[in-house]
């Protein structure tokens, strides 16, 4: 069905013709690249790569796959097993690897499956490292070990504990105000790895009355395993039933955060962020950080603390660079995705349910009351198909002509910002599309602020 190789990683669906799907030589030739490219960067030091995975039925297979090519080129492993993305990336620092891979295609459908690689800091690889992996895959130079310096593989089953653990230390993780608060919790797991990582932290806060939906992690997606509003009816039915005070849905891999309020309401994935932030903020003011295509209510939540706010592109790799740089204290993406530096450099769900935890448990109030205090925004995200003939970067540019008078941000697409609203557009890279964002006070505005920029694009290509 589908194969897309670029420098986040390889991902596809299972089975079907080589270099078309993601078959047994394509996984062989990608972990060869990524071995390679390690090789090159650390010789003479083979070292050590930590993988882990979701539950997705194919996870197994791979594993096999990934781990034999590299113990091939001399590369220990450690096996994380079932796992989730943030243990992954904590862990690699923990046993001071060399890099590290996680098997997992995030929200996409379970037939579908991916390498996503990451750096000897746990942080995924940057454009440039993607690039020159890229084009070792094209070259296929590969060098494997003699039979003597073949890798071996050992597991480790503590990550998660040890990830767990490392949140309950954190300064703004108050477990003990969490368990007087005796929260009751519901969550959806989509049949993926949070079905045992949340309901094992939860126990960790403290938290004693919980109660779980699509919670076996068989890999075998009971809906679209995207945490959006109109996937979570399953979940917002049980908080109702449950009385629960909070509803948590993660994704597959358990880096995304969507939360439901106590009266069975979708608080929205851009809302996780903002909620948390507000936290962090009040008690640790610095900077923050967010991509282009997410809201503005964390710019409106860092002015309320007289914090700097700064925009990145779009990409986990990007946010986590420009938060270094300006030294965030919290930042991450619209998404869902929530980056809390004391912990990693990364977006990590686990997180963010103990901090959200915390903070509810500290003024004493419920999500909805929370909810009430944000700035309120609504966002609308749509695309724009066009045939791969037509030159999307002109329509684009020809675009920022028009608007040269508003403030234009042009470091991943472009994005014109208005008094009361804005609007982001960029070019996909994997199909002829462009993808149009905008946010506006109503929701009415913001649609109509996608009608008029599809209407702009068709004009331009037509």
């Amino acid at each position: 069905m589908s194969l897309i190789t670029s420098i986040s990683g390889i991902r596809g669906t299972i089975g079907g013709n080589p270099q078309e799907n993601l078959t047994p030589p394509d996984l062989v030739r990608f972990a060869s690249a990524y071995g390679q490219f390690l090789l090159e960067k650390n010789a003479p030091t083979v070292g050590t790569i930590v993988i882990g995975r979701d539950a997705r039925p194919s996870g197994a297979m791979l594993f096999q796959l990934v781990s034999g090519t590299l113990n091939a080129m001399g590369f220990d492993i450690i096996d994380l097993g079932l796992s989730t993305t943030p243990t992954v990336e904590m862990a690699v620092k923990q046993h001071k690897a060399v890099g590290g891979i996680i098997l997992t295609a995030s929200h996409n459908p379970q037939q579908w499956n991916a390498l996503k690689l990451l750096d000897h800091e746990g942080n995924f690889l940057n454009a440039q490292a993607g690039e020159q992996i890229l084009a070792l895959a094209e070259k296929a130079h590969f060098s494997y070990a003699l039979v003597e310096n073949l890798g071996k593989i050992t597991t480790d089953n503590n990550a998660l504990s040890q990830h767990i653990e490392a949140i309950l230390q954190l300064d703004l993780v108050h477990v003990e105000a969490i368990r007087q608060a005796n929260f009751t919790v519901a969550f959806d797991a989509v049949n993926s790895s949070g079905s045992f990582a949340v309901p094992q932290l939860l126990n960790a806060l403290g938290v004693n009355r919980i109660h779980g939906i699509h919670n076996e992690a068989n890999g075998w997606f009971p809906h679209n395993p995207e945490p959006l509003p109109q996937h979570l009816g399953d979940l917002c039915h049980l908080v109702q039933k449950t009385a629960s005070d909070i509803g948590i849905a993660v994704d597959p891999d358990v880096d995304r955060l969507v939360l439901i309020t106590e009266k069975g309401e979708p608080l929205g994935e851009e809302n996780t962020l903002v909620c948390i932030a507000d936290y962090i903020l009040q008690h640790t003011p610095g900077a923050c950080v967010s991509n282009l295509s997410s809201s503005r209510a964390l710019a409106d939540i860092a002015q309320k603390y007289h914090c700097q706010y700064h925009k990145a592109a779009v990409g986990e790799v990007n946010v986590v660079e420009k938060m270094k740089t300006v030294n965030a204290v919290i930042g991450g993406e619209g998404n869902g995705g929530v980056i809390y530096p004391p912990l990693h450099y990364g977006r990590d769900a686990l997180v963010g349910i103990a901090l959200l935890l915390s903070y509810l448990a500290e003024r004493k109030i419920s999500l909805s009351h929370l909810q009430a205090e944000l700035p309120h925004y609504a966002i609308v995200k749509d695309k724009f198909e066009a045939s791969a003939q037509l030159n999307l970067a002109e329509a684009l540019q020809k675009i920022e002509q028009q608007y040269a008078d508003y403030p234009l941000n042009t470091v991943d697409g472009l994005r014109i910002d208005f008094p009361d609203s804005w609007v982001h557009l960029r070019r996909s890279n994997t199909e002829p599309i462009i993808r149009i964002i905008a946010e506006a006070p109503k929701f009415d505005n913001a649609q109509n602020l996608v009608n008029s920029f599809k209407n702009k694009l068709q004009h331009l290509l037509s």
